[in-house]
């Protein structure tokens, strides 16, 4: 008990954005997130899949494409964008270190990176709102209808799942 009042004091401290973005020594709380194994089988019965530069899953090496600590609303998320584009999606992004740090960031479960074609691409500009470019990377960034925000860097989609936390 004393495990999830501190994980719950945690989580509030996070929210209101008096912590620190990430957290590592802290344990998943299993109700939120589940395990890499359990979120790649979602994923497969889904029909999406993912890549590494590093062909891994590490969470702690940024050559690898993890799932570890990812929020079952993030999985939920990527998994309904492709039920409704019926696009082909691959996942390179998930929560491994590397990325920006923040609240609402890869490694505290909301994001992941998917590749770009031009079905995702398409679907993306075309039933999302533009939303401006974002600071920092200049990416263009569209919001969904759930609030979602889906931003154009480079190499790839940075999908930010907010999962009604906002």
């Amino acid at each position: 008990m004393k495990h999830h009042a501190t994980l719950t004091a945690c989580a509030s401290l996070l929210a209101a954005g008096m912590l620190a973005a990430a957290v590592p020594s802290v344990s998943a709380d299993p109700a939120k997130y589940p395990t890499h194994e359990a979120a790649a089988q979602q994923l497969r019965q889904a029909g999406i899949t993912w890549s590494s530069s590093g062909r891994c899953s590490d969470r702690n090496r940024s050559t690898c494409t993890s799932f570890t600590q990812i929020n079952k609303a993030t999985i939920a998320g990527v998994i309904t964008f492709k039920k409704v584009s019926r696009c082909t999606v691959n996942i390179t992004g998930g929560t491994e270190k590397g990325h920006s740090p923040g609240t609402y960031s890869h490694w505290n479960g909301y994001k992941v990176d998917i590749s770009p074609n031009q079905c995702a691409d398409n679907y993306i500009t075309g039933n999302f709102r533009y939303a401006g470019r974002r600071g920092g990377d200049n990416a263009k960034m569209y919001k969904s209808p759930a609030g979602n925000v889906y931003a154009r860097e480079g190499s790839h989609w940075d999908i930010l799942y907010y999962n009604g936390n906002r």
